[in-house]
This record gives C-alpha cells, structure tokens and sequence, in this order.
C-alpha cells in the first residue's frame, strides 16, 4: 500500500474516532442537562454572639410539578453568600417537610411551629418509622456540607404528583433550621450540645418545667435562648440564610421510585407479645445523653454503643443509606435479621479551619451506595441499629438517626455495573461498554475501508488516490 494511501486510511479512522469521540460527549451532556438544579435562600435569620434561632418557614421557594428529585444540598452563607464555618454558627439541624396546605389559606413567611394539627395544613410523611416526629423528607446538620446525597439512576424521590394531592389543597414545603451562633461562647461545646446550665434556663419553650436530671438537649435550646459568651466579649448582629440546591428530573414512567424511612436509635418500640393484639407504637425520643467513661459502664476503648431492635415496615432495595450523628459520633451501623450489615456509616471529622473542614466537628457522614439488587429488606424484618460514641468526656443531647431510601424490590440483582468515584458518587460504568462497542463498530468500518482500498488500486491503476 502507497504512502498517500496509508494517509488516506489513517485520515478516514480519524475521523471515525472524531465522530465517535462527538457522539459519545453529546450524549453525556444531554443526560446531565437532564437533570435541573435550582438554588435557594432561606428567609434571613438574624444571630449574635451566644443566640439561637430555630424557626419554621413556611411555603418556601421549591421546584413545581411533577418531578424526582437527585440531590439535596445545603449550607448557611453570609449576606454576601460566604460560607459560615461551624465554629462561629453551629447548624444544629436543618429539615425540609412536605405538607398540604389548604387553598386560599395563607400563614407568614416565618410561623411557629403549627404541629399540624389544624386541617389546613397536611403533612406528608416520610414511608416512617416513628410515630411522631421526624416526618422530614430531606435533613442534616453540621455533617451537610460533605454529605453526599445523590440518588443514582435509575432512582428518584416522586414529587409534585398532582393526583396525590388531596382536592382543594396544594403542595407546599416547610423549612426548619436550627442554628446556634458560638463565637466568644464560654464553652462553645456544650453551646452545640445545648447544656441547660449555660443556657440558664429552667423550663422549656412550652412552659414546661425542665426536670433537674435534664442535662441538655433541645429542651434548653430553643428560639431566642442565649448561651453564655465569655466576659466582655464583642460581636456584631447579623443576617444569615440557608442556601439549599436541588437538584431534579421531570417525571417519567422510567424512574423508579424510593420510599424515606428515618430510624431513630432513641426508638422505644418493642415487638408485642403474640397474645395481645396491641399494636407497639414508634415513640422517638429524638436525642439521649452519653455519660462519660467515669461515670458509665463502657469498654476499654471508652466506646458507648445504643441498640435498638425493629421490625422493618416493608420490604425493598436498599438504595441509599447515611447516618446523622453530633459530635463525639463515631458512626452507626444496620444489620439485617441474619446479621448481614445493611450499611455502616461513618463521620468526617475536619482538620482545618476553612468551612466544610473545621477541625473537631463532624463535617460529613459517609453513604451508602448497594449495588441495586445487591442488598434487600424483607417486609417485616427484624432490624438492628447500633449507635456508637466516644463517652471519653459527656455528651449531652446527642442524636442517632439512620436514613435509607428503599426502592420496590427488584426480580433479580441489576446487572449494570457500578462504581465509587473519590467522592463516593455512583457511577454507572456505561462509558466502558460503549468504548467497546465503538471499538468493534471502528474494526468493521477499518476492514472495510481496507478491502474498498484494495479494490480501488486494482480498478484504477494509474490513478492517483484522492486524499482526504
């Protein structure tokens, strides 16, 4: 084969290579543009030094129509959009709750808690498992800003779908953040751990009287309270806001929908006895305390382990999995009837001082991602949640609380192959199958182009080959 016709092959598989290079792109770049993100500001929230808000916000600003969601991201920035570090604002919580809210009946921006029990307001839990309490749909704390959240295709959380809403009402979403500021604090842990003593308060935000074996918690940080700032200790007012990104798809018949469950390690339910017809109810206490080693039966390694058994409500794939834990939190694990571990998660903590990496707190939680199929529940399951601290020094007001997305089970494990990037996001390996496809479409298009050029130089002896 001549030179030039050497050249000319070698052109035509580069531009094979090209279209099948292009080809590939556009296509990634059309499923990401699928997918729509939108970004938000909270209602300021104005904090100085020692002070606590912790309000509702009702009808807040969310994505309209039927859609699923992928991503829930969330964080607290200045007036100027800055992200604030956990050392000068602690976020305690944050939680998105979707209600129904009667048409032509309207509430402030920022309300007190309703408890919903008004008929004008519907709240739409979450598939369980407490009876009260944590309905939330989406929700974390200090851990949020490396907390991956993303729910990997072909999954969705269902959204919007009008024909769920009940007639003469209209989905809205409730935002609470609780957010606690530290700077100058005297004691800036036990301000994040709501120590009642240091927020020299004797009854709670109900007027009920805070019993003295109430050491913190909730019950002593409620909105407007004030932890104790070192003596002559200076800082200005000012407004903060939680900005949340969501990201979403529209609807469609392809998605396959996840159930929310939230299990909370404070659960005291018990299986009832076969005998009684009484059904055992979820009662969540929400938070507990952590004795120190000192004072407290624990191992050598000064770890406190809380246990709780459940039966689980219904069965499914365990899509997605992640653990909500304060500080001293040294992660959570789930464990099927036969003591297989549904998923373990584990905290981050920082190291630095930049937000997102503020040494001594706990800056994100690591996820869960099963490959799909790969890790089922059974309805009525027994489950067993386990809640570790590190109790060398007390804590007060700590939480364990586990959060799955379960998806209806599937006939068989999904055969697509998965994988975890540095940042533990899924990742569908699509792109090896399609290189090898491209490969074998380029071999035939090469021998092809081989034969024709053979063929060529017999017809047109004499001719000099067109270059490309």
């Amino acid at each position: 084969m001549s030179a030039s016709s050497n050249y000319q092959l070698f052109s035509l598989v580069s531009i094979l290579l090209l279209i099948t290079v292009d080809s590939s792109s556009q296509s990634q770049a059309t499923e990401e543009n699928g997918v729509k993100s939108g970004v938000f500001l909270s209602p300021a929230f104005v904090l100085e030094p020692g002070s606590v808000s912790n309000k509702f916000y009702y009808n807040i600003s969310f994505p309209k129509g039927h859609i699923a969601i992928k991503n829930f991201d969330a964080e607290v920035v200045d007036e100027a959009g800055n992200p604030v570090p956990l050392y000068e604002t602690y976020l305690h919580h944050w939680v998105v709750i979707r209600y129904y809210n009667r048409k032509g009946v309207e509430v402030t921006k920022y309300h007190d808690d309703l408890g919903f029990h008004q008929s004008d307001f519907i709240v739409k839990r979450n598939s369980g498992i407490c009876d009260e309490g944590l309905s939330q749909y989406f929700g974390l704390g200090s851990e949020t800003r490396k907390t991956i959240t993303y729910v990997p295709d072909p999954y969705g959380i269902e959204v919007g779908n009008p024909v769920e809403v009940p007639s003469g009402y209209e989905e809205k979403w409730l935002l609470n953040v609780h957010a606690i500021d530290t700077r100058g604090a005297k004691d800036r842990l036990g301000c994040t751990e709501c120590r009642c003593d240091l927020y020299n308060v004797t009854k709670d935000e109900h007027d009920r009287v805070i019993e003295p074996d109430y050491i913190g918690g909730l019950r002593c940080c409620y909105d407007e309270t004030r932890c104790r700032v070192k003596d002559g200790f200076q800082g200005s007012k000012r407004s903060l806001y939680l900005k949340y990104t969501v990201k979403y798809i529209d609807w469609d018949p392809s998605i396959v929908p996840v159930k929310i469950y939230i299990l909370d390690i404070t659960d005291t339910w018990k299986k009832p006895e076969k005998s009684t017809a009484a059904v055992a109810r979820h009662h969540c206490q929400f938070e507990y305390l952590v004795e120190s080693c000192s004072s407290a039966v624990a191992n050598v390694n000064c770890t406190h382990t809380k246990k709780i058994i459940v039966t689980f409500p219904s069965g499914g794939d365990v899509i997605y999995g992640v653990a909500h834990q304060h500080t001293g939190g040294t992660g959570m694990t789930l464990h099927g009837e036969d003591g297989r571990v549904i998923c373990s998660s584990l905290p981050i903590y920082g190291e630095g001082k930049e937000p997102g990496n503020e040494a001594g707190y706990i800056v994100g939680m690591s996820s869960c991602y099963p490959r799909p199929g790969s890790i089922k529940i059974s309805e009525g399951e027994t489950v067993t949640l386990l809640s570790n601290y590190s109790n060398a020094q007390r804590h007060t007001g700590v939480m364990g609380l586990f959060h799955l997305l379960v998806a209806e089970p599937s006939p068989k494990p999904n055969s697509i192959l998965h994988s975890t990037d540095e940042t533990d996001e899924i990742v569908i390996l699509q792109n090896a199958i399609g290189a090898l496809a491209a490969l074998f479409g380029i071999a035939l298009l090469v021998g092809a182009a081989v034969i024709y050029q053979r063929r060529n130089q017999r017809d047109q002896q004499g001719y000099e080959s067109i270059q490309l």
